[in-house]
């Protein structure tokens, strides 16, 4: 892959580096690998990653990142004065080089303005000219795993090769949060969970049917005694809603109730999670839970979820992947999927047998 610099990428004398995140979960998740890759290679390093308010708890879970800055857009980063304001902020903490891997011209002007003398990332949104070391984006490279999208930039600007595992890694105050959460909602501390997401924050293409769901639900919880928790943030709740009238049982719905790291924490209590592909999707995959992943309008082949306890359903059909937000024709890709198969896929994953990456 090549690299436009105009010297060689400081590997050895860089000490202080700031990180561009990423803005949305799932996309958090997949850069995890890459922020990795950098630690490993630059053990003695201090990592530093600037992130938006809502995935700025995410990436304080990774082992490999030291601190996390928040660019407070909406807020007190907002428009040209905040922009600049965030710059000068950066100035003073006097970085070596900076990492974009969010792929916006925005990320390369605040590190311009920051005077960071050292700016890598890919040669994306016409920003090439304000890199220092600017990777090509290839057509091939936005053809691969998002995870693999990442590590490829960083191995080409010399980077160590990294493991492609995706990993959130939760102290004892995730178990408090957790306790907090279950004494709220009156959940027995004994129960067995399973979690569900039956939203998706691109668009309903990318949502199974709650009625689908609600089915899903009430036969886990006929089997299993399971108490069945629904995940989302707020703009999920109509679809929650739906899941919850179709549902003959009760279920503990903690859409829009909960802030992000209580959700984590919740997610991690779970024996398994059955989602569509989405943030919360990558969350369960990066903290190990078993999970069951609903893919229709977009290709698990660039976002599948990462770690070993995953079951991708999925129908292909000619039209999917589409990647469309609202399905222009009759909406095959998830109408072919029937509760009996993710009812299926999730008594595989709670009967103990290993998870399996790959659609069929």
């Amino acid at each position: 892959m090549h690299v436009r610099g105009r010297k060689t990428f400081p590997i050895q004398s860089a000490r202080n580096i700031l990180i561009r995140g990423t803005n949305w979960l799932g996309d958090v998740v997949m850069t995890l690998p890459a922020v990795a890759s950098v630690k490993k290679t630059l053990p003695a390093a201090r990592i530093t990653v600037l992130a938006r308010p809502w995935v700025a708890d995410l990436y304080r879970l990774s082992p490999a990142v030291d601190s996390v800055l928040v660019y407070e857009k909406p807020g007190r980063h907002e428009g040209i004065a905040g922009l600049v304001k965030l710059a000068g902020e950066l100035r003073q903490r006097r970085f070596d080089a900076a990492i974009l891997l969010q792929n916006a011209i925005e990320a390369a002007i605040i590190t311009v303005l920051a005077g960071i003398p050292v700016r890598a990332g890919y040669n994306s949104d016409g920003r090439g000219f304000l890199l220092t070391h600017s990777v090509a984006r290839t057509k091939e490279i936005r053809l691969v795993h998002q995870i693999d999208y990442y590590i490829e930039m960083l191995t080409a600007l010399g980077f160590g090769a990294a493991s492609r595992d995706a990993v959130l890694s939760l102290d004892d105050s995730y178990k408090e949060k957790a306790a907090g959460v279950m004494a709220a909602f009156s959940i027995p501390a004994d129960s067995m969970l399973i979690g569900m997401a039956p939203g998706a924050a691109y668009g309903p293409a990318k949502m199974w049917f709650a009625e689908r769901f609600a089915a899903v639900a009430d036969r886990l919880i006929e089997r299993y005694g399971a108490e069945v928790l629904l995940f989302g943030s707020a703009g999920d709740l109509p679809q929650a809603e739906r899941v919850r009238n179709h549902a003959r049982h009760p279920l503990i719905d903690l859409t829009g109730k909960t802030n992000l790291t209580e959700a984590v924490s919740m997610i991690a209590k779970c024996r398994i999670f059955i989602s569509n592909d989405s943030g919360l999707m990558h969350v369960a995959g990066a903290l190990g839970v078993p999970l069951v992943a609903v893919f229709g309008s977009t290709n698990p082949a660039t976002t599948s979820p990462p770690g070993m306890k995953s079951v991708i359903v999925r129908k292909p059909v000619d039209c999917s992947p589409c990647l469309k937000k609202k399905c222009p024709t009759d909406f095959a890709c998830m109408d072919l999927i029937g509760a009996d198969d993710v009812i299926e896929a999730a008594e595989r994953l709670l009967s103990g047998e290993p998870g399996i990456i790959r659609p069929a």
